[in-house]
């Protein structure tokens, strides 16, 4: 499909992933699972929830590494009807929920990190996106998941909700709409990351994430109306 180049030279290999390719797929999410100090920061996925992706559901690519899966991303078409949908969350008609996808999933094995390989990936996955039938792409990720979160932006997308998901556990919601310009509002404001029930008064109000950003061992999020 496509390829890309690591720091050193070498290039990965991008292809889509297929059902029969799970094993590698759960053999590499669980290395990525074991490597994490905070092992809450990745909502993984189950055996079912892969294979409703690989079979049709969806869309997922794998950067393949002299015939090594080293990293995959995800594309998810829910359903409709399905519990708790991002879509709701993101404040979306429901008469428009057909026309939502999520970005799932996106792992690296910790050896190749570094290499902005989620980056580049949703590059490719989003150009994937039929935006005839998709115009909405909606996600989550946990606070201070710094890494996943600069991906979301670097992929156009902004923060509309932050609230408890997956079983009590504290998650921002993303989205990005193919139709919107990205133009930020005039209005704009900065709050700390670890200041939660402001964050959530801000986006009750209308306000979006747009940024994050570092100062003196802080992280702050920037918002917009």
């Amino acid at each position: 499909m496509k390829t890309i180049q690591l720091k050193n030279g070498e290039h990965l290999s991008i292809h889509q992933l297929l059902a029969n390719d799970l094993p590698i797929i759960m053999q590499l999410q669980e290395e990525v699972i074991q490597s994490l100090d905070d092992k809450r920061s990745l909502q993984p996925l189950s055996e079912e929830e892969f294979m409703t992706i690989l079979n049709g559901n969806g869309l997922m690519i794998g950067a393949f590494h002299h015939e090594r899966l080293i990293a995959f991303r995800a594309m998810l078409y829910p359903k409709v009807d399905e519990a708790e949908h991002l879509a709701a969350d993101a404040g979306i008609p429901q008469h428009e929920w057909s026309l939502v996808s999520y970005s799932e999933i996106s792992t690296v094995h910790p050896s190749y990190r570094g290499q902005s390989l989620q980056k580049k990936m949703g590059y490719i996955l989003f150009e994937l996106v039929d935006q005839h039938m998709y115009r909405y792409v909606c996600a989550t990720v946990a606070p201070f998941n710094i890494p996943s979160l600069l991906d979301k932006f670097a992929q156009q997308m902004y923060i509309v909700a932050l609230k408890e998901k997956y079983n009590g556990l504290l998650r921002y919601i993303l989205c990005r709409d193919f139709t919107f310009s990205g133009e930020n509002g005039e209005d704009q404001c900065v709050v700390r990351m670890d200041h939660i029930i402001q964050q959530q008064q801000l986006l009750d109000e209308g306000w979006r994430g747009v940024g994050i950003y570092e100062e003196q061992g802080q992280w702050y999020v920037r918002y917009c109306k």
